[in-house]
């Protein structure tokens, strides 16, 4: 069961379903995809929390390098066993916001846009837990996970197994992406917008139905 609703909606999240109501563009060129990334203290939504989000807008088959995000959220506890994979250190205050102010910025971001990430389900998942411990609703944006995508641009052929499961890093060399900054939430949104882009051009010309929906 999700949290009571607070008696008063927050301003950001009245903005949000105020857009969200409103219909988004017919054309693919107009459409524009937000594509992020969290870094968590770990994979359990409930039990874990974002340490840091990181976000790009892709419009009309191009990276809005000016048009990004990436912010820090302070924690109440601190898993240092978790530090090596996420590379932020305790003592790191740049940026640092509390939860509901993370979710202000996150969702403003947003908007009424399309959401891109690798692995999609569970940054959602993430996210949607915040908000649940804030009273509010789950996300209503479309969501591509580029790995669904990858696997739906593979050929038909009993060669080709479209049901493996690719990391980002795997897909990454696939397409002869560089994996700079890495473990970085805006570093991996940005690869993963690389990545996005890469496999929307073999879509496209495919099944364009995929992104059009």
């Amino acid at each position: 069961m999700w949290c009571k609703k607070p008696k008063q909606l927050p301003e950001f999240w009245q903005r949000y379903l105020t857009l969200m109501d409103s219909p988004p563009p017919k054309s693919l060129e107009e459409k524009t995809f937000v594509v992020l990334d969290t870094e968590t203290t770990g994979f359990h939504p409930k039990k874990d929390r974002i340490i840091s989000f990181g976000a790009i807008k892709v419009r009309n088959n191009s990276i809005i390098l000016a048009d990004c995000i990436e912010f820090y959220i302070a924690q109440d506890h601190y898993d240092a066993q978790s530090a090596p994979i996420h590379g932020i250190l305790q003592s790191e205050t740049k940026n640092q916001l509390n939860e509901l102010e993370a979710l202000e910025k996150i969702i403003d971001y947003l908007a009424n846009h399309y959401i891109v990430a690798h692995h999609a389900g569970f940054d959602v998942r993430m996210i949607n837990q915040a908000l649940k411990r804030h009273g509010l609703s789950p996300l209503k944006n479309k969501v591509f996970d580029t790995g669904y995508l990858h696997r739906k641009s593979l050929i038909h052929s009993p060669l080709v197994d479209r049901d493996k499961i690719y990391s980002l890093d795997e897909l990454a060399e696939k397409y002869d992406i560089p994996k700079k900054d890495r473990h970085t939430a805006l570093g991996d949104a940005y690869i993963t917008a690389l990545l996005f882009l890469k496999i929307s051009h073999h879509i496209k010309e495919k099944d364009k139905r995929l992104l059009y929906r």
